[in-house]
């Protein structure tokens, strides 16, 4: 027996509390799945399929009435109801405060049914999972970052990576202004950083299905695109601080930046010797064994400092996968003659836990708020600004002979960093459901238009 902390009375329980989590994440990945080989079948990328099944899973089972999926649909509505109870809230208080004085009752009355406590299991459960995944996804996009790389970025891959980030930024905070000027200047900017993010992996695959992977324009994007990656993470840092301070305060941004700055330049210097004596201190391990224990070790290192920083963990996770090499394992002994790379050895562990986000968040998009003109307006603007400020980025390209329409195309998609941007800003409750359900019809067209686009463009070209 325990207590149910929601109705206050005693939750009776013959089963075991694991089934429920293990259902429902179970549910998520059949999801994922199935929207994954749609998604190949078709020719697009995985992330759209699984966003793809998330919103149809998660709005056709709510208008049938499946509860789990008006839970989940919530975000992270729970845990904020849980830290208002905490502070001495009572439950109805708290569900009013979260969720409004009309969805806030019916929410909580459900909670109090016979599956409620199943409910919040599940809920707790794939939150995790999905932060999880976030964390070794960016980890993964470190891992496939060389900083030599970064030292050898050409003037042109600057440029474009610079204005790839400035352009969308200004462009859409400028939209969200015009069309929710009721909302404050932070969900503005947290719009614009969502614009600002590119997601390579997707132009990366249409240029090598056309054999351009080695053409000029090819190493320009993929140049941008790393500078991009650091730029659009440090932007992140800096709005997810103003958010946190609640200032928009020149001295209090100056802080932000500084802190981000400062935690970037730490990292670098001294990350290299926490790797050193992670290795000291399990060198008893096998090649295997060690591998994935000190990447482990290290990235969540990273990523709990990064948010002792005040920024979010994902920079910390990048910054994992950036420092650490195959290389500082190179003299470990390996008796088996088999070697493992890291980026292999955490393969599972994303394939797993990284759907599990992209479904969450198709999950969480309502398609009763596109009912609303504003949100309506706000997707089609934000649309158009994505297209628009990511072409522009093209105009950094010096060099006539390069398509520099094919270069902007290239940097269109926003994937799944745009998504792991525009989540932050919900959970931290700056973006409202209205705005992220925007900001994904957003990253599901410019996923999917990119492919056709960034062929014709590159077909003109020659």
């Amino acid at each position: 027996m325990a207590m149910d902390p929601i109705s206050g009375g005693v939750a009776v329980s013959h089963h075991d509390p694991i089934a429920p989590v293990i259902f429902g994440v179970t549910l998520i990945l059949v999801a994922a799945l199935a929207g994954r080989y749609g998604a190949r079948r078709l020719g697009q990328a995985s992330v759209l399929g699984e966003l793809v099944m998330g919103v149809l899973l998660g709005n056709l089972l709510y208008f049938f009435g499946y509860d789990l999926m008006a839970v989940l649909r919530e975000g992270t509505a729970l845990m904020d109801m849980a830290d208002l109870t905490l502070a001495g809230a009572s439950w109805e208080a708290a569900a009013v405060s979260v969720m409004g004085p009309v969805d806030g009752p019916p929410f909580l009355e459900m909670l109090r049914g016979h599956a409620g406590d199943e409910y919040l299991q599940v809920a707790h459960a794939v939150d995790i999972f999905s932060r999880y995944g976030v964390i070794f996804l960016l980890f993964h996009v470190g891992l496939d970052t060389c900083v030599a790389e970064l030292r050898r970025v050409g003037m042109d891959s600057l440029r474009v990576a610079v204005l790839g980030v400035v352009a969308p930024f200004i462009l859409g905070f400028g939209a969200a202004w015009l069309v929710e000027p009721e909302r404050g200047h932070v969900e503005h900017m947290f719009l614009g950083a969502a614009l600002a993010a590119t997601s390579i992996g997707i132009t990366a695959r249409v240029l090598q299905d056309l054999g351009k992977q080695n053409s000029p324009e090819a190493s320009v994007i993929l140049g941008a695109a790393v500078m991009d990656d650091v730029l659009g993470l440090v932007l992140l840092a800096v709005v997810s601080g103003i958010v946190v301070s609640d200032s928009l305060h020149l001295p209090e941004i100056l802080r932000t930046v500084l802190l981000a700055g400062l935690f970037i330049a730490v990292v670098l210097l001294l990350g290299p010797y926490i790797i050193e004596l992670l290795i000291k201190l399990l060198r008893h391990l096998d090649e295997m064994e060690a591998k994935i224990f000190i990447s482990f070790i290290f990235v969540m290192i990273l990523a709990w400092l990064a948010n002792l920083m005040g920024l979010a963990t994902i920079v910390g996770a990048f910054a994992a996968g950036l420092l650490i090499m195959e290389s500082h394992f190179h003299d470990w002994e390996n008796s088996s003659g088999v070697s493992y790379r890291i980026k292999d050895l955490f393969a599972p562990l994303e394939a797993i836990l990284v759907p599990i986000f992209f479904v969450l968040m198709g999950i969480q998009v309502k398609l009763e708020t596109f009912l609303d003109w504003q949100v309506l307006a706000l997707a089609v603007l934000l649309t158009v600004v994505a297209v628009v400020g990511k072409v522009v980025a093209g105009l950094g390209v010096s060099d006539h002979r390069m398509s520099r329409l094919a270069v902007g195309i290239g940097m269109m998609p926003r994937g799944e960093v745009g998504l792991v941007f525009a989540s932050i800003g919900k959970n931290l409750g700056v973006i409202s459901a209205g705005t992220f359900s925007a900001i994904v019809l957003m990253v599901m067209i410019t996923t999917l238009a990119t492919p056709p686009l960034l062929k014709v463009a590159l077909r003109d070209s020659r």
